[in-house]
């Protein structure tokens, strides 16, 4: 089910990534750490109270001078117009009201979503005497918080969740939700006409929606697909920074509403920073992913051409090896139809459930192949496996202790379940539990 989104926004050192931080820092996470993806930490799963939503910092701006720190402002405040749900406005407590706050209250006041108020830095439970004058914003009562000290961060927690939209999460569970991702001029729009232009039922094409994408609901051989179109709007005058930094957060907000991402490279580029970015969203979201290789005309071809660039894509992504590659002309017309077809197997291996029995049977072998760690006399003992949820597919361990389970083994048990059962295009989930804890996850 996809999640809603917060933005945190505000003016440099206002405590956002702070916040950001403590926030991400509650959350129980399930999966491993996952090595390798070297992209800006500006993402990430949140949870309150059961609810789970995910969060963004849009920190990261530094004005080179003051005369232009009101427009990259209002390029922060673009940003989460684009993307969010509820926007989450941070001010300073210690610098008090300031104009570049006045300029952002104004735009945010225009996009019509929820603005909650914030005002950081309140150490003391006693207000400032210019805290009051943030009721000038017309942004309605501000909350005073310490992300530092932690003081407040769960009554506005608590704002955040009671004013996602009532529709948040909902989607038509029968249909393959496909999202194209990527930076901007791989060719995404193209792509997606192609697919449309063919012999389909067009249901209908709904524009502007509340995370400023195109979505187009189609059937094809009787399933329904839903076509999340990310490339939007060109805007002018962007420097390069600012582009990468748009175009992985509307990324971000298409991959929460998928089932499939398509993840759009150019050839003649090959696999950048960017890429690696918005590749590191959907994995860690985990979202079925299909690596679509477009403008492959482009590229002089010799004997190993193609086995070359998926070495490449291995090296470059190492943290989704798991991701099938599509090599595409879209100008050309040259092997679409792959594209297609791979998305919806991937979201059938999202979707896929292995019986227990089958489970522990190919874990007691892969454990025989290859011994458990030991460490001071004690080795790793795996009881039990299970399978405990889909989309992704999420495996419980029941083993005699965590510290015994070291990355590089679950990495070897991933690789054994993926080779009996397959699992190609989806990120597999663990969660290790010790005797005596409790199995919800």
């Amino acid at each position: 089910m996809s999640k809603p989104i917060v933005a945190v926004v505000g003016r440099p050192n206002v405590g956002k990534s702070t916040f950001f931080n403590k926030v991400v820092g509650r959350r129980v996470a399930i999966v491993e750490d996952t090595p390798g993806v070297t992209r800006d930490r500006i993402y990430a799963d949140a949870e309150w109270c059961g609810i789970h939503f995910a969060l963004i910092d849009t920190g990261g701006i530094e004005p080179d001078s003051k005369d232009i720190i009101l427009s990259q402002m209002r390029e922060q405040a673009q940003l989460a117009m684009a993307a969010a749900d509820v926007i989450l406005f941070m001010v300073d407590g210690k610098d008090g009201l300031t104009a570049a706050d006045r300029e952002v209250a104004m735009m945010l006041m225009k996009t019509g979503k929820k603005v909650i108020l914030t005002v950081n830095k309140v150490d003391k439970p006693m207000l400032p005497e210019d805290f009051y004058d943030f009721y000038e914003l017309g942004l309605g009562e501000p909350i005073a918080i310490s992300s530092v000290n932690m003081l407040n961060l769960g009554d506005l927690l608590d704002q955040i969740v009671e004013s996602f939209p009532e529709d948040a999460g909902e989607e038509d569970e029968d249909e393959i939700k496909i999202a194209v991702i990527g930076k901007p001029n791989v060719g995404k729009s193209s792509l997606i006409n192609e697919i449309l232009g063919e012999k389909r039922v067009i249901v209908s094409s709904i524009a502007g929606t509340t995370r400023d994408s195109i979505d187009t609901p189609f059937e094809k051989d009787g399933e329904k697909y839903l076509l999340i179109d990310t490339a939007g709007i060109r805007r002018k005058s962007k420097v390069n920074e600012d582009i990468e930094r748009y175009s992985v957060i509307r990324a971000i907000a298409a991959i929460e509403r998928c089932d499939v991402c398509l993840l759009m490279i150019d050839a003649a580029e090959g696999i950048t920073e960017q890429d690696k970015k918005i590749a590191g969203a959907a994995h860690e979201a985990g979202k079925g992913i299909v690596i679509v290789v477009n403008k492959w005309d482009l590229i002089q071809k010799e004997t190993n051409t193609m086995r070359n660039f998926r070495k490449e894509i291995a090296k470059e992504l190492t943290f989704m090896s798991y991701a099938p590659a599509v090599f595409i002309s879209v100008l050309e017309k040259q092997r679409l139809k792959n594209v297609l077809d791979t998305a919806k197997a991937v979201a059938e291996n999202r979707a896929m459930r292995i019986s227990t029995g089958q489970l522990n049977s190919l874990i007691t072998d892969a454990t025989m192949m290859k011994q458990p760690p030991a460490d001071k006399g004690r080795r790793l003992k795996i009881y039990y496996v299970s399978q405990v949820g889909v989309k992704p597919p999420l495996f419980s361990f029941k083993i005699n202790s965590r510290e015994l389970m070291h990355f590089s083994y679950a990495r070897y048990l991933e690789n054994k379940i993926r080779e009996g059962f397959g699992f190609e295009g989806t990120s597999l989930k663990f969660v290790f539990r010790e005797k005596g804890e409790k199995e919800d996850v």
